[in-house]
């Protein structure tokens, strides 16, 4: 598979478009090449327009998938017909195919104490040759922070995890992500919880039917006010089908 992504346009940010996300990723390693991998939903697009980082460090990565469902039917609705790449399927799918090397080290940053120690065990029995050479809760003070980054830069893993919540995984990610170029990078949200089973993943047929953030709010109501970004998102994208020259 060739590295090259054709590209599509949310909002003025980039979406690439790819037929396996996974195996582009695989290509990146099997190359010695890094890259940092964004999810991009419809209220980190939002957030995008309002926070000149968070757009910054969208804008800088190597690759955007479309996370949100609300992404998927704005591309659908220009023509692009795209299937979703959710973030937890795409980090998913990276480690079991990774776990075949056996040597590719991977790092889980991020969550609540316990939470990713969990997950990381449970990834660790269902894929017993997976490597993952360092796990750190998000919970950390600023020497601690620094002490983590050293330590990713000694051991040079080749995949790095980071479950920090949006937009503080991407401002982290860019921030650091020199210090261990050859890497994949990856947002990967509340993957953390869901794999330590502190957290549901919304049912099938939420997923299937693009309703899998209303399943997430019924879980925690208390991100409504979070959710008044997806109306927005609607109005902004009715003005973008307007506009008359079409998404390159």
């Amino acid at each position: 598979m060739g590295l090259n992504l054709d590209r599509a346009s949310v909002l003025g940010l980039p979406v690439h478009l790819c037929a396996d996300y996974v195996g582009w990723l695989l290509d990146c390693l099997a190359l010695g090449r890094g890259a940092t991998v964004a999810t991009l939903n419809a209220e980190m697009a939002i957030a995008a327009e309002r926070d000149a980082q968070l757009r910054s460090a969208l804008l800088g990565a190597d690759l955007i998938v479309p996370d949100g469902a609300g992404v998927v039917l704005y591309l659908r609705a220009r023509g692009r017909r795209i299937k979703r790449m959710p973030g937890i399927e795409l980090a998913e799918g990276l480690l079991e195919r990774a776990a075949g090397r056996g040597d590719w080290p991977v790092v889980f940053f991020g969550g609540k104490p316990g939470v990713a120690e969990t997950a990381a065990q449970r990834w660790r029995s269902r894929c017993p040759n997976l490597a993952i050479s360092l796990v750190q809760h998000g919970y950390v003070n600023d020497q601690e922070l620094k002490d983590f980054e050293e330590a990713i830069a000694a051991q040079r893993p080749r995949i790095i995890l980071v479950a920090l919540g949006v937009p503080r995984q991407e401002y982290w990610i860019a921030q650091v992500r020199d210090r261990c170029p050859e890497a994949i990078w990856i947002g990967v949200g509340g993957s953390f919880d869901i794999w330590a089973g502190t957290k549901e993943r919304a049912p099938a047929w939420f997923c299937d039917h693009h309703l899998e953030w209303l399943y997430r709010l019924y879980q925690e109501p208390w991100r409504w006010r979070r959710m008044l970004a997806l109306p927005y998102f609607v109005w902004r994208a009715l003005l973008d089908w307007l506009r008359p020259a079409p998404i390159r």
